[in-house]
């Protein structure tokens, strides 16, 4: 799969993911919703983010960059940095919602993203290419 094509698909599929998020978010009343209600929110939520902050995160990184021959390589520690930023926003939606969010969760949720990406990038293999 070549470069573009990843971006596109990626694209077109946080695309869906919004428009399933907007019919979600309108045809559900939260006061009657169940279980598979707020399920269908929060999955469809996450995969939006998810999808949108990996294609901008690689933009973002490919302006700084700015080197088109490795730049295919940082594919995965965005979509790992997007799912990531998604999880910790969904989840602090999560915690507002039960009325358990405060200044301390939320730091606590940046920690966890932080430490997260620390052990990740402390355990990752070094190659000589």
């Amino acid at each position: 799969m070549t470069l573009r094509y990843y971006l596109i698909l990626m694209s077109i599929g946080a695309f869906i993911c919004w428009l399933a998020w907007f019919f979600v978010l309108n045809s559900t009343d939260p006061t009657q919703a169940g279980f598979f209600g707020f399920l269908f929110f929060y999955c469809s939520l996450f995969l939006a983010l998810a999808g949108t902050f990996s294609v901008i995160g690689f933009l973002i990184k490919k302006i700084i960059l700015k080197d088109d021959q490795v730049v295919f390589h940082h594919v995965k520690s965005t979509f790992r940095q997007g799912l990531l930023v998604a999880g910790i926003i969904v989840a602090g939606l999560f915690l507002l919602q039960i009325d358990l969010f405060a200044w301390w969760s939320a730091i606590l949720l940046i920690l966890i993203f932080i430490a997260i990406e620390g052990i990740i990038f402390t355990n990752r293999k070094y190659t000589n290419r």
